[in-house]
């Protein structure tokens, strides 16, 4: 298959547009990036996903599927070719979606809270969230990983792309906010599993670097401020 069969719509910075991006590594197929610019929407992107307009957008042979989970689920149905990345087992796989669809709707919500928390006490309070979520995710990824290095077993799966695209915001997050969010002494599992996940050969070169994420953070964070004030 030629490489402009597969294309994705997305930036570099985005969580969401890692997903994807991971999970054609894991099947090792080729594919072009179609740089999205920070601040604006390309007519490719408005004409692919004209109902949320969101990055990330993948396009399979000319017909576009969004929303990064749903391509990670294409992906793994339409390609057998490398390891699968959702669970075989039915109960494995509704116990992943559930904890992906927790990390979409309540623990990264909550990691986006700590830049708009307005004074002390609202900055330490959406902290506590976030690692009282990893508290959760700590008990989550013992029972899910039955032992191994990833939520997935002894390779990456559907759950460790879920919440490892995040861990470049953990570390900005962290680094702007003088704060230990994953700790070894808290979650022991997820602290290590970071450090594998970061490490694998379908992730490293996709993840982006902290100093570089961490500018377009603070371009983040003055638009969320002056919104708050306005």
């Amino acid at each position: 298959m030629a490489e402009n069969d597969l294309k994705i719509l997305g930036a570099w910075p985005s969580p969401y547009v890692m997903r994807p991006r991971i999970a054609l590594n894991i099947k090792s197929l080729g594919y072009d990036f179609l740089e999205e610019q920070f601040g604006s929407k390309s007519d490719l992107l408005l004409k692919s996903n004209p109902v949320y307009k969101k990055i990330p957008v993948l396009i399979h042979d000319g017909k576009p599927i969004c929303e990064s989970l749903i391509i990670v689920q294409y992906i793994d149905e339409n390609w057998n070719s490398g390891p699968s990345i959702l669970p075989s087992d039915p109960y494995d796989r509704a116990i992943a979606r559930f904890w992906a669809t927790y990390i979409d709707d309540k623990w990264f919500p909550a990691l986006r809270g700590i830049a708009a928390a307005q004074g002390e006490d609202a900055k330490k309070a959406a902290i506590e969230s976030v690692v009282e979520g990893l508290v959760l995710l700590e008990d989550a990824f013992k029972n899910c990983s039955k032992g191994e290095k990833f939520f997935g077993g002894d390779k990456i799966g559907y759950l460790d792309i879920a919440l490892g695209c995040f861990l470049g915001w953990v570390r900005v997050t962290e680094k702007m906010n003088n704060v230990k969010l994953l700790d070894e002494a808290k979650t022991p599992g997820l602290y290590k599993w970071a450090e594998d996940f970061c490490a694998d050969s379908s992730v490293k070169d996709v993840m982006p670097e902290t100093n570089k994420l961490a500018e377009v953070a603070k371009i983040i964070q003055a638009k969320i401020r002056a919104q708050a004030s306005s």
